[in-house]
């Protein structure tokens, strides 16, 4: 596969607060790295913290969810199950040994590497071209559309693990507290694992798409000040979890209000500030707290063999990389209603 010496990429400019498409070398790949031609990167709420470094001064190529093709190998990758032109999505750390005590629990916490991020430490994704490490990629499935599944690679699979793991059983009860593109995501996997779903936002745009993708009922919780009473009434007696898509702090006071008794609140949005939980009601067992992420390599196949089978299909807009700078402003303003998504 031939590669051009040079590239185009869409990168944030901090001395002129906006996102410009510059033209820069085809990066070349080190040990145990793959050359990966982009075929679409999606726009992710982190993208916005990474944008928003104060340490950050000179323009910069972010982005952290892709998929594309495999273009270039290092020689260092031996018997690697990889090989030209393969379809792939990959996560986004670099640097790691994805052996040690600490990659087995989260990359960024390895013991003897030195872990970087694509899209924040590392240049990323919206490019024409990106390095990966071949330990962090993954084959597609011939039904996963290279122009869409760049959501999967890290929201989905953040969606799938969060309500994988809040272990619920067919017909339990799963509130999605925000109805953007990861509660979307989510609102299908939920369904496909037999669930019943009660989607919560203030936008209902976005709540609409969740009640397409099959939500159990929907509610407002700016317009509708008896939704928590409602919800009990409709559960019974309350959620059995709730997983928080949303960043917003607001929505991690108010989930604890719907949750049953030694329920489970899924942290998922990653607020400004720290949150405050008060450890009384976690000693009381008037809730569980947990997290999940998009997790490590050891994890993909399951994700991706689940999401195969059941055809989960996020929704997502596509647009070219010339408009990156408005999907920025679109995400920072909270208009958009659905992830967003380059195609190269």
């Amino acid at each position: 596969m031939s590669v051009p010496k040079t590239m185009k990429a869409g990168q944030w400019d901090p001395a002129r607060n906006k996102v410009v498409t510059n033209v820069i070398p085809t990066p070349v790949p080190g040990p145990n790295q793959m050359l990966v031609k982009l075929s679409s990167a999606s726009l992710c709420h982190t993208d916005i913290i990474a944008i928003e470094r104060p340490d950050q001064t000179e323009p910069f190529t972010f982005g952290h969810e892709g998929v594309g093709y495999v273009a270039q190998i290092h020689d260092s990758v031996t018997g690697s199950k990889f090989k030209l032109g393969d379809a792939i999505g990959f996560l986004y750390i670099l640097g790691c040994c994805f052996e040690c005590e600490g990659c087995q629990v989260h990359n960024l916490l390895c013991l003897k590497g030195k872990p970087e991020l694509s899209g924040f430490t590392k240049p990323g994704f919206f490019s024409e071209y990106a390095i990966v490490d071949y330990r962090n990629a993954i084959h597609l499935p011939s039904n996963f559309d290279l122009k869409t599944s760049c959501v999967f690679f890290c929201a989905g699979l953040t969606a799938f693990h969060a309500v994988d793991s809040c272990h619920l059983d067919p017909g339990q009860w799963l509130a999605v507290i925000g109805a953007g593109g990861l509660g979307q995501i989510g609102t299908q996997y939920a369904k496909a694992m037999g669930l019943r779903v009660v989607a919560i936002d203030i936008n209902d745009a976005t709540l609409e798409v969740c009640k397409k993708q099959g939500a159990d009922a929907v509610f407002n919780s700016k317009t509708d000040p008896d939704y928590v009473k409602k919800i009990k009434d409709l559960t019974e007696i309350g959620v059995h979890a709730a997983a928080v898509f949303s960043n917003a702090t607001a929505a991690y006071q108010q989930a604890p209000a719907i949750l049953r008794p030694n329920g489970l609140l899924m942290a998922i949005g990653l607020p400004y500030k720290p949150l405050e939980i008060p450890v009384m009601d976690i000693a009381l067992k008037k809730y569980r707290v947990a997290s999940e992420g998009p997790g490590i390599p050891s994890r993909l196949q399951r994700a991706v063999d689940f999401s195969s089978k059941h055809n989960i299909a996020p929704e997502v807009e596509l647009r070219t990389l010339d408009e990156l700078d408005d999907m920025v402003k679109e995400m920072r303003a909270g208009t958009s209603t659905k992830r967003m998504a380059v195609v190269f």
